[in-house]
């Protein structure tokens, strides 16, 4: 068999990959009946076959029974010893090739999945955005004149905070994966509650900063930590709109933080204390027991659940086989590493710098500049153009409701048409007409105009999940996910640190030269950055595709055997657009 030169080039220096590293006994099939296997489903779903997943409900019986087995790389006899689980991988012992399940069997498993682990993800992730938003709320009781600060004292202790939190998602990142983020997510939970209830005791400047740069810390890759947990149940398809469902859970949360602060900011007085620090020290406290619970709602795995107090566990054999396999079947690099198994330094710096993410990155860093200025600035700017405190605070409840409409939809649509750039976009188009609208206002606008202007701006369709997705699912590894998805987070995070900068004391009330710049922004998102980015990817795709097509079947299993590429690198990885 002849090789062509640039396939040794790029792997005859290379230790095997496989399958002399694997457990070649895993591969117990036989390959005639796998190859006659005409039910399997192709990996790619068809449009709407996301939908009819989740509302499978009125189909006939018949098509429930269908067999919902995904096509994968496990069904070709040649490419199957490659792709198969370490040996210490924590849920080997579900893994079976052969195994086959139906819609009926997969909709009750992604039910109790939804119901046992993402429900109390979400509410986990709801702590987060209650003691990091609460701040927004304690500016409505005079927070500021209180501590004897003005807005660009504010705005340094939002650039500290966002400072703080992009310095701990890397190593947070590390630590959660030498422990597991199911111990580690709880751990973050109580730290940053006690942080919290603490800000009862402020007493100026430097104990606010103090503050913020250890509640942003603590909170310092909590969303990776999340993902990467959620991550062992969900496939590439649903992870998005669980992850929709997250920050949509935030927005509610955000309602539900309007009302307690609208009840607790009348304890105004109560002990000779400020409204507001009864405020931090009730929200630290419900944060600190959701900590303490999730120690306990969240089990390392699948076919982990069982433990002292959840003696019976959560699944039976057959839905962990079947948790197992149809994870591993959609993306099979999740089997590359056990669950508490630790970066090497080697896959770390292999992580950082894969360029093939970078545009990802650079979304990450400028999409969300344009709207959050008018985020952070709501309950100040209602308050100027002359609504009271408690009104302020109900007031922002309306495009929270909005939010979690368009949130939900534009997800949809995304993994429905299987479409990420131009989606992502909608965000920015969506913003772009609204922040010309508030630019025109004169400086004493109508607070109701103002507040109608405002809130659509802050309705549009939030699209972060989708792209924390979409670079989840093109770091193509465990290492690199793991890695990546802090990275993306860390540009996410500097992204609001130069937004928190934009609107200044000296361009009140109507930030017209901020305006001016987020409009700027919002345009080059919209003209290059997105489009440059499909552009990127399909341009890549092509470059893989030309030469893996080309290969015959011995030089793939070549390749296969002795390729020191993972992840994205491999020639047979496709980046999703």
């Amino acid at each position: 068999m002849s090789i062509p030169t640039d396939i040794k080039q790029r792997t005859s220096s290379g230790k095997s990959s496989s399958p002399s590293d694997i457990d070649k006994k895993a591969v117990d099939f036989d390959t005639k009946s796998v190859l006659a296997d005409d039910n399997l489903v192709d990996v790619e779903p068809k449009p709407f076959r996301f939908i009819n997943l989740i509302f499978r409900q009125g189909n006939s019986s018949q098509d429930l029974d269908a067999t919902a087995t995904r096509r994968s790389v496990y069904d070709d006899p040649v490419l199957a010893p490659h792709y198969l689980p370490k040996p210490d991988y924590e849920n080997i012992h579900r893994f079976d090739i052969k195994a086959r399940w139906t819609y009926r069997e997969e909709r009750s498993l992604l039910r109790k999945i939804d119901w046992k682990v993402m429900l109390w993800a979400a509410v986990s992730f709801s702590a987060l955005n209650l003691d990091r938003g609460n701040l927004t709320q304690a500016n409505t009781d005079n927070f500021l004149p209180d501590l004897k600060m003005t807005t660009n004292d504010y705005n340094l202790g939002n650039t500290i905070f966002r400072l703080c939190f992009l310095i701990a998602e890397l190593p947070s990142q590390l630590v959660s994966k030498r422990l597991g983020p199911d111990r580690w997510i709880p751990i973050q939970i109580c730290l940053w509650s006690i942080v919290t209830l603490a800000q009862f005791w402020p007493t100026g400047r430097s104990t606010f900063l103090l503050a913020r740069a250890l509640l942003g810390f603590i909170q310092g890759g909590f969303i990776p930590d999340l993902i990467l947990y959620l991550s062992y149940f969900y496939t590439k398809t649903e992870l998005p709109f669980r992850l929709a469902l997250f920050w949509m859970s935030l927005n509610l949360c955000s309602i539900v933080g309007s009302f307690i602060a609208f009840g607790v900011l009348r304890m105004r007085g109560v002990h000779g204390k400020a409204g507001w620090r009864w405020l931090f020290l009730v929200e630290g406290l419900i944060t600190l027991a959701i900590g303490l619970a999730t120690f306990f709602k969240m089990p390392p795995s699948p076919t982990q659940t069982k433990a002292w107090f959840r003696p019976k566990g959560w699944f039976t054999e057959r839905e962990e086989i079947i948790a197992v396999n149809r994870v591993l079947r959609d993306d099979p690099t999740k089997g590359d590493m056990h669950n508490r198994e630790a970066l090497t330094l080697r896959r770390l710096f292999q992580a950082l710098c894969d360029y093939d993410l970078w545009p990802v990155y650079i979304i990450g860093l400028l999409f969300g500049i344009p709207s959050s200025p008018p985020t952070q600035y709501l309950t100040l700017s209602l308050k100027n153009v002359g609504f009271g405190t408690f009104e302020t605070n109900l007031l922002t409840i309306p495009y929270l409701v909005a939010s979690i409409i368009t949130m939900f939809a534009v997800t949809l649509v995304s993994e429905t048409v299987n479409e990420r750039s131009f989606v992502s976009m909608s965000e920015n188009v969506w913003t772009l007409p609204f922040l010309i609208a508030l630019r025109t206002l004169p400086n004493k606008p109508n607070s109701w105009i103002f507040f109608g202007l405002a809130s659509g701006l802050l309705a549009y369709p939030y699209t972060h999940p989708i792209q924390v997705g979409w670079c989840s699912r093109n770091a193509g590894a465990v290492a690199s996910r793991t890695v990546n998805a802090s990275v993306y987070n860390m540009f996410v995070q500097a992204s609001s640190i130069v937004a928190s900068q934009i609107y200044r004391k000296d361009d009140a009330p109507m930030y017209r030269r901020g305006n001016n710049f987020l409009i700027g922004i919002c345009i080059f998102n919209i003209v290059i950055l997105y489009p440059g980015t499909k552009a990127y990817y399909i341009w890549r795709n092509r470059q893989k595709s030309k030469i893996w097509d080309a290969m015959t079947s011995e030089e793939k299993t070549y390749y296969l055997t002795n390729t020191k590429d993972v992840g994205n690198r491999r020639l047979d990885f496709r980046f999703a657009h």
